[in-house]
């Protein structure tokens, strides 16, 4: 991939950021950057399943142009949770996110319309590259979540991790 993706999605128009009930902005100041790191709370039993917030803005901080933290916000404008976008890190090519809601906000359907949302960003940026996504083997609720919106579980693992692709 010749350009990086913060070149690929910084000049995506608006409307591809959002949908009928949340939108995704990458963070612009301290308050994002506090919720995303101190205030969006997963519940304990779901704290090994994902990387903390804190790792992916360090990700971030070493490779600006191919990690872009985000907050989830309601239609609204309420943070709702913590998305990055990043290219994928593994042999061949892709794009790939990582993210989470709020747990005061699970259960509402707000993950699924997000990870929907990544899509529709990812697939603006570059419509040929795949996206791919990693899960622990223990998180089936991930599993059938990106399963239910057009993902396959591939043959491929990252680490020990679980890789589902979406072409």
């Amino acid at each position: 991939m010749g350009k990086s993706l913060l070149d690929l999605i910084k000049n995506l128009p608006r409307n591809i950021w959002l949908s009928e009930t949340v939108r995704i902005r990458k963070i612009e100041n301290d308050d994002d950057l506090w919720y995303a790191v101190a205030e969006c709370n997963i519940f304990p039993e779901q704290e090994e399943l994902v990387n903390p917030a804190g790792f992916s803005i360090g990700r971030a901080y070493l490779a600006p142009n191919d990690n872009i933290p985000c907050v989830i916000c309601k239609a609204d404008g309420e943070r709702i949770g913590f998305i990055v976008f990043r290219k994928w890190s593994g042999s061949d090519q892709g794009f790939n996110w990582s993210y989470f809601i709020d747990q005061k906000f699970q259960g509402m359907g707000y993950g699924k319309a997000a990870a929907k949302l990544a899509i529709k960003i990812l697939k603006a940026a570059d419509p040929q590259m795949p996206i791919k996504l990693s899960t622990e083997a223990l998180n089936t609720n991930a599993q059938n979540l990106y399963q239910a919106i057009g993902f396959t579980k591939s043959d491929e693992l990252d680490g020990d991790d679980l890789v589902f692709i979406l072409h």
